[in-house]
């Protein structure tokens, strides 16, 4: 009695490797679109830090840090939000710098995504 030895199959189809690279190809589309927009948000976020780093504890008034704020968004070249956006607020001690807007990316057709971003600062007196 002879055993017929069954050869087991190995890889994938062509249909499985289209749709793998579909999707691969699909996140990688999302994350082109996507990445200029957090990196102008790291650009808005360091401006609001380097505002705080410098006018923390010495007396700045609303103006001083608005000029500050508009000056770093010139030097930086932020897009997407302008500097008359960034909200400078009177809180007990100091000010609050606050820089919130949504930002909406276009996907595929009528896809699109829309992140928030919301970056904060305590400036003392």
């Amino acid at each position: 009695m002879a055993m017929a030895v069954r050869r087991q199959q190995q890889g994938m189809t062509t249909l499985g490797i289209l749709i793998l690279v579909s999707f691969v190809g699909l996140f990688a589309f999302a994350f082109i679109r996507l990445t200029p927009v957090y990196l102008n948000y790291m650009k808005v976020a360091g401006v609001v830090d380097s505002v705080q780093e410098e006018l923390d504890g010495k007396g700045a008034g609303r103006t001083e840090i608005r000029s500050a704020v508009a000056r770093r968004f010139d030097v930086e070249s932020v897009g997407m939000i302008d500097a008359r956006d960034v909200k400078v607020s009177a809180v007990d001690g100091g000010f609050e710098v606050s820089a919130t807007y949504d930002h909406s990316a276009p996907f595929i057709a009528n896809i699109s995504f829309t992140v928030h971003f919301d970056k904060r600062a305590l400036i003392r007196r």
